[in-house]
């Protein structure tokens, strides 16, 4: 299939994609070079093996929950070959794929403005797809559905024009509207269920801390918690991963995974970085999160100027909180700019933002949000309400 990557409505580059698995085998017809997403190029050019990486990137991973399942159930080889069946839309960004001969308009088919199924969000679920769309607006998406995206088995009627086609992470979850709303809405994994009630509990910390972050709530499905929020991206924003970030730069053998990040940073003109970062690997100490990778955090621009904002509120935080480990309190390992959260937090050279006297119950608190679990009963909670408040009171400022 040949198409253009496009953002918004400017065409960037023309791609050739494998329908069957989804990879780009040729690039052609590079325009506006400048519209090409972060750490694409480099200093030999453009990499038909790097723009394939980000594109494969935008796929559901091979380690969500299910996936084998799902595949089997949808007879596709892999995750990458859904991506062109939703134009390659997500509702983190304003890239996607125009394939040639359809004249398509990004306001007519963006999940931002117009409905998209539900079809794949139930099948991830497990659930039987029921045809229907959620959104507002009735868009156009309803009805260019059928061109590119509706059917992968004759006659199954399944819709996969979704956003849930290019959501990434391992957990399992779903785009839906609420109230009008994009929110994303994820579960839990293994013996505790944790990552929905741990979510709602780093709100708490930095809420109270006052630093910037996405707010989770608490909600059950068929019994099983999951934790939902707003999508904190529009039409006009996008967020940029700091994975590539990174990779704007060449790293320098002198510099720290930490400094490299900060002058890629400066060089792409991403304002007040420094002290947003600090922020966030201070509530990953007293969280104790234990996967804040490079896909986990990131950076807003402006997706019609190109002009960065800055650091994206905090998001991702349920590996946090001991969620995998029968021992709450004991020593974890961290992400990712060092191994271990005694050795990261020493990168925040300020701590002026920092009140200790604003987590005063927050043990209490804690406990409170746990009641509603079902794996998660009294004493274990208990530990983990012990274990943070120890943590807040040993941050290094003291």
């Amino acid at each position: 299939m040949d198409c253009t990557l496009m953002h918004k409505n400017i065409p960037v580059v023309g791609m050739e994609i494998l329908p069957d698995t989804g990879r780009i085998v040729r690039l052609y017809s590079l325009q506006n070079p400048e519209h090409l997403p972060p750490g694409i190029k480099t200093s030999a050019g453009l990499s038909r093996k790097i723009m394939d990486d980000w594109w494969t990137g935008r796929s559901i991973p091979a380690s969500r929950e299910g996936i084998d399942r799902v595949l089997k159930r949808l007879n596709v080889y892999s995750t990458a070959a859904l991506i062109d069946k939703c134009f390659g839309l997500s509702l983190s960004d304003q890239y996607w794929i125009c394939p040639d001969g359809y004249g398509l308009r990004w306001e007519s088919i963006n999940f931002f403005d117009n409905n998209f199924s539900k079809d794949m969000g139930e099948i991830l679920f497990g659930r039987e797809p029921d045809g229907n769309c959620v959104g507002s607006g009735g868009g156009e998406s309803d009805v260019v559905a059928g061109g590119i995206g509706c059917d992968i088995d004759a006659g199954s009627g399944i819709n996969l024009v979704s956003p849930d086609n290019t959501s990434d992470g391992w957990l399992r979850k779903k785009w839906i509207v609420a109230g009008g709303k994009r929110c994303l809405m994820k579960g839990g994994s293994g013996v505790y269920v944790q990552e929905p009630f741990n979510e709602v509990i780093a709100c708490a910390v930095m809420r109270r801390l006052c630093v910037r972050h996405v707010d989770y709530s608490l909600v059950f499905d068929d019994g099983k918690p999951y934790s939902v929020c707003e999508n904190f991206i529009t039409s006009e924003t996008e967020l940029i991963p700091a994975l590539r970030i990174k990779d704007a730069l060449k790293k320098d053998n002198r510099d720290s995974e930490y400094g490299h990040l900060l002058r890629c940073c400066d060089t792409l003109g991403i304002p007040v970085v420094n002290a947003a970062l600090e922020k966030m690997l201070a509530v990953d100490f007293i969280i104790s999160n234990e996967d804040r990778h490079y896909n986990n955090f990131g950076f807003i621009r402006n997706a019609d100027t190109l002009e960065w904002i800055g650091l994206a509120p905090i998001y991702d935080s349920g590996t946090s909180l001991w969620y995998n480990t029968r021992t709450p309190g004991r020593p974890t390992e961290c992400k990712p700019f060092k191994k271990t959260h005694n050795e990261q937090v020493t990168l925040v050279s300020g701590w002026d933002w920092y009140s200790e006297e604003a987590l005063e119950g927050l043990g209490v608190e804690i406990m409170d949000v746990f009641t509603r679990s079902t794996e998660v009963d009294d004493e274990r909670a208990a530990a983990i309400a012990d274990a943070v408040v120890k943590r807040y009171k040993t941050l290094p400022i003291h």
